[in-house]
Parts: C-alpha cells; structure tokens; sequence
C-alpha cells in the first residue's frame, strides 16, 4: 500500500515527511501509558485546534506501544497551547501517572530532547528604526504577557539597527505573535542567547532590508592570489573589524536545500557541515556553514560573496560572530594565505585534487581524529566489487562526520567495501564484507564521541526490509 493509500485509510490530512516540521514547532512529544489507545490521545487533544496526524511509536517486533506518541497540529500555538495545558495532566481517571508533553524537536536535528523554554518565548522583528521599547512592547502586547523588548542598537552612535526582540511568558502567546503579526516585522523565532547566533539574525534581516529596498548585496570578491589585497589588513582596517570564525552565514534571495548550499560551499576544503534555515513568512533562503578551520572560511567568505546561484542571483556571505578574537586570528592569517594559494593552485589542476589540510606539513595527510576510544591501525579497504555481508547504520549528533574521517575510522576493522552519507540526514551506512568486522565495529564505536560527535552504530535493516517500512513521522 502507497503511502497516500495509507494515509486515505486513517481518514483525514496526513502530512508528508518533508513536512512534519512545517510550521516550525507544530508537532508534540508525548511521554504516555503504554495502553493509551490513539482514541484518547485525539479525543483530549483536538479542543486545542486541528490534529493533522498522531503516531503512537510501537515495537516493530511486538507491535506494542513505546509509551511514546507524537500529535502534529496545523498550527504552532496550538501545539505550544496543547503543551502547556497538557503536561503533568492525567488522561482518564483511572490513569495514576501523569502525561508528559514537550514540543518535538524538528526531525533534522537527530534528537528527541524537549525544546528549551527560551528557544519558544522569544522572537526576533525587523522595526521601524524610529521605534522605541515602548512603540514595540505596544505593538505585541495584544498577543500576551510580555516579559521584556529590547531594540539592537549601534555601539558607537546609539542609533536603532530596526531589529528588536520581544520575549513573552508563555511560549503560544509567542507562537501567536509570529503567526498573527502584520508580516512587516518578519517576525520569527529568536536563537537562544547561549548560541551566539544573535549576529546571524542580524546579517539575516540586514540583508533582507537592503534587498526590500532594492539594493543588490555588495560584492565584495576576494580571493587569496591578489596578495596586495590582504597586505592592508590591520587595526585601522574595516575588514580586521569583521568578527572572524569558522562559521559563516549565507543568505539569498532564493531559497536552497542543504545539498544546494553543501555543494556551493564544498569546493572549498575543509567544510564540517551545513545547514538550511527556512523563514515561514518569505522565500529568502537562509543557511549557516561550518569549516574545520579559520582558513577555509576566509576563503569561502571572500570567495563565494557575490557569487550568482542560481545565475541572476547573488548570494550574501558574512561570518557568524562567535566569541573569537579577531585580532588574534589576524596574526595567522600570513600561514593560512599560503595555505590558500596552495589549494588554489591544487584546485586549477583536476589531477592534482586530494584532501588538504590548510597550515599542515606537504604531502597527503590522514585526518586528524579526536577521541577517547583505542583504535586499531588502519586497514586497507575491500574492493567495491566485494559481496556485502553486512551493513552498519550510522546516526550522528550533532552532525555528520566528514566523509574521509568516517572511511578512516570504519576501514580500520577491516573489510569495509563503502561507508556513505544520506544527503540532508544526520545519517549514513558502511558496508562491510565480513560480518565479525562489521560487529566489532559496533561494539568500539556505538556510543563513543570521535571528533565532537556521538556515534549510534548499529546493524540496518536489509533493503528489503527498508522499502517495506512505513515512514518514521519523528
């Protein structure tokens, strides 16, 4: 049975994978009794507005409840609503333990933890810049109790940036604001303080702004060959203000999927991992990128701003501020420009492209791992032609290791044939040609942490299998 078959069986809307997490927070993570019946869950939950689905999490042995249930509303306040009235809440008289209810994390992020407080009370708006805290706090105070505003001003000249931030007590009066708002203030959710992500949201709206008035994003190409151009950097220079890190923030006028903007940002070495941002209220695309090192996002962010995707299209590319000391990074900047002419000059030749690590010694390098875990040496890979005996599913948290890292780890138990990533997932496979390496593989490395990321290893189903199951909804 297809899925829209299925879906016409359970009668009503069901929503489709892609979007479960549309709007953003419209889905609960209910912690429930393992004999609650669906029935109940629709019956006490549908006052709180429209249930597009339920999934009550079940062994796929047994087909017995988990104790584990998901409602997906059509709207964000109703889930935050559906929450703050249903948590610690008994379902039927005869239940003895409370219900608990949480809003689900969104299904790229690899993780059921229950959302934070702050990441739904707070929102971020584009103002008017003649605005004050009292004009903002008048504005949104018809949506509920608002704890605090605050306008983002500048530094030196005191002057509003138009850009504010409203933090309410409850997260559905938040929801509320962001889907009832008048859609000038661009409103969304605020990344929490402790992210560090204020910066992006800013270069996010700066961006937007020009664009609403009709200016094209500066252009500021910049690449490493021009040495001339970088023998100005200093105090005095505007360029050696800029917040320098590993991260960087893209925004376009048209919107992109992570392997979109994983393919633009991947012709530079180095890249850690990418990571799409959707504003339910406009078409702009918004991604934020990560390198392994200070090098490479220099060179990305001078030479990918202004670059046209689609052609017509000019995409903006600014650094995320992340706490790093400018000045300090300033000084190595002299290595990391040779390193980058190195890989220029590496990429020109097609023959001559391999991994490279900026500011390491000549000549191919393994990379570097990171862990606590006692490895075997490495082991040479099976030929791709080799029958597969087993495979290996791989869930990493919080985003994938690069590929050349995981087929040195998972090659050094020997007889591994191929180890892939799913594009857009926290997910991935290898393939091994022996099971009992395989199951060793498993058993060093299920659990462990390899260069900041938890690893679950674990046997995947086969194929077969897979195309029969339905699709998880969490």
């Amino acid at each position: 049975m297809d899925e829209a078959a299925s879906c016409a069986s359970g009668g009503g809307f069901r929503p489709g994978v892609d979007s479960l997490d549309e709007p953003p927070n419209s889905r609960i993570f209910l912690v429930i009794s393992k004999y609650t019946p669906e029935s109940v869950l629709r019956e006490r939950f549908s006052p709180f507005g429209e249930i597009q689905d339920i999934w009550v999490v079940r062994d796929k042995h047994t087909k017995e409840s988990k104790g584990i249930a998901f409602v997906k509303f059509a709207r964000s306040s109703q889930a935050c609503r559906a929450m703050e009235e249903m948590h610690g809440q008994c379902l039927s008289p005869n239940d003895t333990k409370p219900i608990k209810v949480f809003i689900a994390q969104s299904r790229s992020s690899g993780s059921h933890r229950d959302v934070e407080d702050e990441e739904l009370t707070r929102i971020f708006v584009m103002i008017p810049k003649s605005y004050t805290e009292e004009d903002l706090r008048e504005k949104f105070k018809v949506y509920g109790d608002i704890e605090y505003c605050s306008i983002i001003k500048n530094k030196v000249t005191g002057e509003s940036k138009g850009l504010g931030y409203v933090r309410y007590l409850k997260p559905s009066q938040a929801a509320q604001a962001i889907e009832n708002c008048d859609r000038s203030f661009r409103a969304i959710l605020a990344e929490p303080k402790n992210k560090a992500s204020e910066s992006s949201e800013q270069d996010y709206y700066s961006n937007m702004r020009q664009e609403t008035l009709g200016h094209e994003p500066r252009v500021n190409m910049f690449p490493f060959e021009q040495q001339s151009e970088f023998s100005g950097f200093d105090k005095n220079d505007n360029r050696g203000q800029e917040a320098i890190s590993k991260r960087l923030s893209v925004v376009s006028r048209v919107p992109f999927t992570e392997e979109q903007l994983f393919s633009i940002f991947d012709i530079v070495p180095g890249l850690e991992y990418c990571e799409v941002q959707r504003d339910p209220y406009s078409n702009y695309g918004h991604g934020v990128v990560q390198y392994f090192n200070v090098a490479s996002a220099i060179y990305a962010k001078y030479k990918l701003h202004g670059f046209q995707y689609p052609p017509g299209n000019r995409i903006g590319v600014s650094f995320i501020d992340d706490g790093s000391n400018a000045t300090d990074l300033l000084r190595k900047m002299a290595t990391q420009m040779v390193a980058a002419q190195l890989a220029s000059m590496v990429w020109n030749n097609p023959s001559q492209q391999q991994f490279l690590q900026f500011g390491g010694n000549s000549g191919s390098q393994l990379p570097q791992i990171q862990t606590d875990v006692v490895l075997p040496s490495c082991k040479k890979k099976a030929p791709p032609e080799t029958p597969v005996k087993e495979r290996l599913f791989i869930v990493f948290n919080p985003h994938p290791l690069p590929l050349d890292v995981l087929e040195d780890i998972f090659c050094r138990f020997g007889n591994l044939i191929e180890v892939y990533l799913v594009s857009g997932k926290n997910v991935g496979y290898a393939k091994y040609a022996d099971r009992i390496s395989a199951n060793d593989a498993i058993t060093t490395l299920h659990g462990k942490i390899l260069n900041g990321v938890r690893l679950k290893v674990m046997l995947a189903d086969s194929p077969r299998e897979e195309s029969n199951k339905r699709q998880r909804t969490y």
